[in-house]
C-alpha cells in the first residue's frame, strides 16, 4: 500500500483564505467550498435538514450518557443492594468509558466502508436493547454488562458525531457546533444524574433506565427517518483552495448582513442552480446501503489512523480531552459517597443536585470553547488579510487552564475538611467548564489542520482520551482512600496544567508544525 503526505491531498495545511479583500473583508468565503452541480452535497442542504440529522446524533450521544453516566446518585444505594465495594461499584462508569474508547477504532471503519447512516440506525437499535436488558438486570453482572452493551452501541457517535459537523457545516460554523456536540455528551452526564436522584428515590434505579428506554426508542425512530447519508465523495483539495474564480466564487455571502455573525448558512441560496445530477427523494434517503467504492480496502481502512498519533495536534487534542474528562469523572464516582453518607447524608435526589453547576461548568465551557472562539478566529482572520490559521482557536485555552487547576483544589479541599457543601458544587462546576472547554477547541482544532483525514484523526482523539481516562480512574477510588482528597485533587489540578500548558508551543510554533508534518508520508 503507498503512503502518501497530507499535503498531497491538502495543499493549503490548515491555512486557508476564509474572507475576500473586497468590503473590509465582509465577504465569506464557504469554506469547503460545496458542490455547484449536485444538489445532494450535504453542504448544500436546507438549514433546517442539517439541524434535525445533527440535533437527532447530538440526542444519540446525550442518552448513551444518560443512560450510564447517570445513574451515579444510585451508585451508594447499588453499593448496598448488590453488597459492592465502592470500587466494584465503580464499574458501573469505569469499563463502558473504556468500551466507549475502543469500540471508536471498529465503528469509524465501518462507517468509512458502508456509511455513516446504516452505523447510526444500527448502534441506536442496540442502544434502546441495552436499556431494556439493564431496566430488568436482576445481579449487578447482568446491569454491567448491559452498561457495556450500551456503550459499545454509543461509542459510534463519540467520533461520528463530531465527523459529522464536518460534513454539513461549514470552518466558520465547526466551533459552535463543536460545542453543541460536546454539550450534548457531557449533557448525558451532568442532567442524566441530575434527574436520576429524584427518580431513584421515588421509584427506584431501575426507572432511570425504562426512561432511557422510552428516549432512546424516539430517538432511534427520529436517526431513521431524519438522518441521511452524510458521507459524501469530496474532491479535499479543491474544496478547500482558493481558485481562479474566487474574485466571483459564488460560494460567498456578506457576513455584515446577517444577524449574527456566524449564523447557519443556507448554500442552496448563494450556489448557482447549474443542477447536472438529480436529487435523491426522500425514499431513497432512507436506504441504509449507499454502496461501497470499488478501490475501498477494508483492512486499510482499520489499520489507516494508526500513524496519525505522531500528529502533535492529535497527541495534544487526546491528551486535553483525556485529563478533561477524567477529573470530572473521578467526581461523578466519589461525589456519592461523599455526599450521601455522614456527615452530610443527603438523600439521592439531593445529592443529585450537584450536577446543576457541572450543567452550567458544561454550558459555559462549550460556549467558550466553541461559539466564542469562532468570533476570535474571525476577529483575527480579519486582522490577517482575511486569511485564517487554525492555530487561533487555542488562544482561548487559557480560560480553562486558570478556571479548572483552581476547581480540582476547591473540591479536594472541601472534601478532606468537610466543608461547606458549596465549595463541592463551585469546585464540579469549574472543573466541568473545562470538559467542553478543551476538546471543543481541540477537536476543531484537528479538523482545521487535518481536514481530509479528520474522521481518522478524531478517532485517534476520541478513542485514546477513553483509553488513558480509564487507566487513571481505575485508580481513582484507592489513590483517594491511600493519600486523601487534597493530594489526589492537588496531583490532578498540576497535571491538568502540564498538558493544557503544551497549547503554548503549540499556538507559537504551530504553523511550522504543519508544514512539516505535512509532507511525512504516512497516510495509507
Amino acid at each position: 500500500m503507498r503512503l502518501q503526505a497530507l499535503n498531497e491531498l491538502d495543499r493549503t495545511e490548515g491555512t486557508v483564505q476564509l474572507r475576500q479583500q473586497a468590503d473590509n473583508f465582509s465577504k465569506l468565503v464557504l469554506i469547503p467550498h460545496p458542490s455547484t452541480d449536485d444538489p445532494n452535497d450535504p453542504l448544500r442542504w436546507p438549514v433546517w435538514k442539517k439541524h434535525v440529522a445533527f440535533g437527532s446524533v447530538c440526542a444519540f450521544t446525550f442518552l448513551t450518557n444518560f443512560g450510564i453516566g447517570g445513574m451515579a446518585p444510585a451508585f451508594f444505594i447499588l453499593s448496598q443492594e448488590f453488597g459492592k465495594s465502592m470500587t466494584q461499584t465503580s464499574d458501573l462508569l469505569l469499563w463502558p468509558i473504556l468500551v466507549l474508547g475502543v469500540f471508536n477504532f471498529v465503528w469509524v471503519p465501518l462507517a468509512n466502508c458502508l456509511g455513516k447512516r446504516p452505523v447510526f440506525v444500527f448502534s441506536s437499535l442496540i442502544l434502546c436493547i441495552a436499556y431494556i436488558w439493564g431496566a430488568e438486570a436482576s445481579n449487578f453482572r447482568s446491569l454491567l454488562w448491559s452498561s457495556i452493551l450500551a456503550a459499545f452501541a454509543g461509542s459510534s457517535t463519540e467520533t461520528l458525531g463530531a465527523a459529522i459537523v464536518n460534513d454539513v457545516y461549514f470552518l466558520h460554523e465547526r466551533g459552535a457546533k463543536m460545542g453543541i456536540y460536546m454539550n450534548s455528551i457531557s449533557g448525558g452526564n451532568t442532567v442524566g444524574p441530575l434527574i436520576c436522584g429524584f427518580i431513584v428515590e421515588d421509584l427506584g434505579w431501575r426507572w432511570h433506565k425504562r426512561l432511557a428506554v422510552i428516549l432512546s426508542g424516539i430517538n432511534f425512530l427520529a436517526i431513521l427517518f431524519f438522518v441521511p447519508e452524510t458521507q459524501y465523495a469530496r474532491d479535499v483539495s479543491k474544496s478547500l483552495e482558493p481558485t481562479a474564480s474566487d474574485t466571483s466564487l459564488p460560494a460567498l455571502y456578506n457576513a455584515e448582513t446577517e444577524t449574527k455573525q456566524n449564523s447557519p448558512v443556507d448554500a442552496r441560496e448563494i450556489l448557482p442552480s447549474s443542477i447536472s445530477i438529480p436529487k435523491k427523494s426522500y425514499l431513497q434517503e432512507l436506504s441504509l446501503w449507499s454502496g461501497v467504492a470499488k478501490d475501498t480496502n477494508i483492512l486499510k481502512t482499520f489499520v489507516r489512523p494508526l500513524p496519525m498519533i505522531v500528529y502533535p495536534a492529535v497527541i495534544f487534542a487526546f491528551l486535553g480531552y483525556a485529563v478533561s474528562l477524567a477529573w470530572v469523572v473521578a467526581v461523578n464516582i466519589l461525589n456519592s459517597f461523599v455526599l450521601q453518607a455522614p456527615p452530610y447524608s443527603w438523600r439521592p435526589s439531593i445529592n443529585g443536585l450537584i450536577n446543576i453547576p457541572g450543567l452550567i461548568g458544561n454550558l459555559l465551557g462549550a460556549y467558550a470553547g466553541g461559539w466564542l472562539v469562532d468570533v476570535y478566529s474571525d476577529y483575527r482572520t480579519r486582522r490577517n488579510n482575511g486569511t485564517f490559521v487554525p492555530e487561533t482557536r487555542l488562544v482561548l485555552l487559557m480560560l480553562p487552564i486558570l478556571i479548572v487547576p483552581a476547581g480540582c483544589l476547591l473540591f479536594g479541599y472541601g472534601v478532606e475538611n468537610t466543608m461547606h457543601w458549596t465549595t463541592m458544587f463551585f469546585g464540579y462546576g469549574m472543573i466541568s467548564f473545562g470538559l467542553t472547554a478543551v476538546p471543543t477547541a481541540t477537536l476543531t482544532y484537528v479538523s482545521d489542520c487535518y481536514f481530509p483525514v479528520a474522521p481518522d484523526a478524531l478517532l485517534l482523539v476520541n478513542g485514546l482520551k477513553n483509553i488513558v481516562a480509564f487507566g487513571f480512574l481505575h485508580g481513582v477510588v484507592p489513590w483517594v482512600t491511600n493519600v486523601g482528597y487534597i493530594d489526589c485533587f492537588g496531583t490532578q489540578a498540576g497535571v491538568y496544567t502540564a498538558v493544557i500548558i503544551l497549547a503554548i508551543p503549540l499556538y507559537m510554533f504551530g504553523a511550522n508544525i504543519r508544514h512539516t508534518t505535512a509532507s511525512w508520508r504516512i497516510i495509507l
